[in-house]
């Protein structure tokens, strides 16, 4: 069994209570833990000492998450969960928009919350492979030790397609052989679709892959696509690589699949009719249905 991995952990939250209970957890877990309760004490803190992970509640006074979260991400990567009211859908797409990679909405459990700060920091070092892809029972001795082995090779081998490259061991992805700067869920969505070129995915199916989420926010997923697509698209407007599969989800293009469609090269809510409009196509790609609250 893997062990969980530990790490340094900044949690700022301006309610005692919370930082105390999320702090005890993580500490529980193997976690070295410090706290702050404000955006500028978070920052002052993170240059002391950077952090592995921030927890990072998006409601603080004067300075709020967001805020924080643009200000450590000046600094250099690091990963981010963010906390956010229950019901802010608004608040936890612009979590989201500014590089937060993941997000738990209060009340939350704090069991929980340190499953999410241990899956976070096991991507944010490239360990082991994606999540939804656990290993298979059943296979006994050395068959299912090799065919671990396969998968494990498989899983953190580069990859490559058209000018797009993945490094899922020294997690580093390039386009035309420009770095680029990704955050740890926008490199694990990145390697996922090259390593399935060509394939439509569900946002379901990606946030059960990539996020290891079995439900939850598809606006999640939305979001992160639009992010990304940012990032890589000479136009982001219109993209050639990440498309949109009307009614189903989003492909990788391999070269067999071109973007000619216009809904493809516009949509980015990948179910329903293109939008008319800039107004009504921003709305359609902020939208995306909420779905259960994550237990």
């Amino acid at each position: 069994m893997q062990t969980p991995p530990s790490g340094h952990v900044l949690v700022v939250d301006d309610d005692p209570t919370v930082a105390e209970v999320v702090a005890g957890y993580l500490d529980r877990a193997g976690h070295t833990v410090d706290r702050a309760e404000t955006g500028p004490e978070a920052l002052e803190r993170a240059a002391a000492r950077r952090p592995d992970l921030v927890v990072l509640d998006l409601m603080l006074p004067g300075m709020d998450g967001l805020e924080v979260c643009r200000r450590l991400r000046e600094k250099g990567p690091v990963p981010v969960i963010m906390l956010t009211a229950l019901g802010d859908e608004n608040d936890r797409v612009l979590g989201l928009e500014v590089g937060a990679d993941d997000y738990v909405t209060k009340p939350f459990s704090p069991r929980e919350l340190v499953l999410r700060v241990e899956s976070v920091l096991r991507r944010s070092r490239g360990a082991g492979g994606g999540a939804g892809e656990p290993a298979r029972a059943g296979q006994a001795g050395v068959t299912g030790q090799a065919a671990a082995a396969v998968e494990s090779a498989r899983a953190e081998a580069p990859v490559r397609v058209a000018e797009l490259t993945v490094d899922p061991r020294a997690r580093l992805a390039a386009k035309g052989g420009t770095e680029l700067n990704l955050t740890v869920r926008e490199f694990d969505l990145l390697a996922h679709l090259l390593r399935h070129p060509a394939r439509a995915f569900t946002r379901e199916e990606l946030m059960r892959e990539v996020w290891g989420w079995d439900f939850g926010d598809l606006s999640t997923v939305t979001v992160h696509v639009r992010r990304l697509r940012a990032k890589i698209e000479d136009d982001p407007a219109r993209p050639r690589l990440i498309q949109t599969v009307w009614g189903v989800g989003y492909r990788l293009a391999s070269g067999d699949h071109p973007a000619t469609d216009a809904r493809q090269a516009t949509g980015d809510a990948a179910t329903g009719p293109a939008p008319q409009d800039a107004a009504t196509r921003q709305a359609s790609q902020d939208a995306g249905p909420a779905g259960a609250r994550e237990g």
